[in-house]
């Protein structure tokens, strides 16, 4: 972590933000989606991807806030390109309609945000009856990914330019359960841990990052794939844990990142020219960075992969 503005290989730092990883380049002619555009950090890589030129669509829960968030960005730059579509990510009917509904709308994809997210929430199920951080963290995240992947592919052949898929994880990734994925334990109520369960499904980015990438690698595609901690950030994340939530709030313009900090290592991953052709990494603070041991696990990443595409009847 490149602490107190130390830079990194990349030239960027800890305090580095979102506009200045973006500063100078040109992104219009790209389409992307942000997923959880209407809050936290999703915001800023919004309004900074649609800053640099980017046509954005955001891909929101709530369909009003999306609408507000909008609203605010194209206040600011009335030239932005956005649009807003419905998107719970605890739910594949959700999923799958999202997905149908981009794909026939024809537009073009050239950078998935695999942003959205819930952290440490109490034991709860999704719509389809799978542990609720594990559904929306990674299983929907995995199942837009895959639905989409064909329209990134024509895209970037169309474009003559690179698509990049970017997933949101964290080091939280480190604090799983022993094993990494409880495999046979997704739904277990009596061995759940909030903060545990949140750390395998963040560890679930990582791998599925790494997995895709390299199948993509092996197709000779040019779409990559790769995952980030964004640093420590006080958003609505914490809303479940108001002891934690309020120690952050109190003290967290002193140690931990802002918003615009925040969104830098996903805007450096989705634009900058340093990370072309670059798949399968994890980046933290703009730079690449080296995760657990359990995150380089390709077993794990393909038994991982394996397992969702049954959960998602990807067949």
């Amino acid at each position: 972590m490149w602490l107190f503005g130390w830079k990194g290989p990349s030239g960027f730092s800890a305090r580095s933000t979102a506009e200045e990883v973006t500063h100078g380049i040109d992104a219009s002619g790209l389409t992307a989606i942000v997923t959880g555009a209407s809050s936290g950090i999703g915001v800023e890589t919004t309004r900074v991807l649609a800053l640099r030129g980017a046509h954005v669509v955001m891909a929101v829960r709530n369909m009003e806030t999306g609408r507000e968030v909008k609203e605010a960005i194209l206040k600011e730059l009335p030239s932005a390109k956005l649009d807003t579509m419905q998107l719970d990510l605890s739910s594949m009917a959700s999923v799958r309609k999202f997905a149908s509904d981009y794909v026939s709308s024809g537009l073009a994809l050239n950078l998935l945000i695999n942003n959205a997210g819930v952290m440490a929430t109490p034991f709860m199920l999704s719509q389809d009856n799978i542990e609720l951080q594990f559904a929306t963290n990674h299983l929907g995240h995995f199942l837009l990914t895959n639905l989409l992947l064909e329209t990134m592919r024509k895209t970037s052949v169309e474009s003559n330019r690179e698509g990049r898929i970017v997933n949101l994880s964290s080091e939280a990734h480190r604090f799983t359960y022993r094993e990494g994925i409880r495999f046979d334990k997704i739904n277990s109520e009596p061995e759940y841990n909030s903060i545990q369960a949140y750390g395998q499904s963040k560890l679930a980015n990582i791998l599925h990052a790494k997995e895709l990438a390299k199948q993509l690698k092996e197709e000779g595609g040019h779409v990559t794939a790769n995952s980030l901690h964004p640093g420590s950030i006080a958003t609505n994340l914490l809303r479940y844990h108001s002891f934690i939530n309020a120690l952050a709030s109190s003290i967290g313009k002193y140690v931990l990142k802002n918003v615009p900090q925040g969104a830098a290592t996903t805007c450096y991953v989705a634009l900058h020219p340093q990370v072309a052709g670059v798949s399968g990494e994890y980046f933290s603070d703009s730079n690449i960075a080296k995760p657990s041991a359990l995150a380089q696990d390709s077993d794990l990443a393909k038994k991982l992969w394996d397992f969702s595409i049954n959960l998602t009847e990807l067949k």
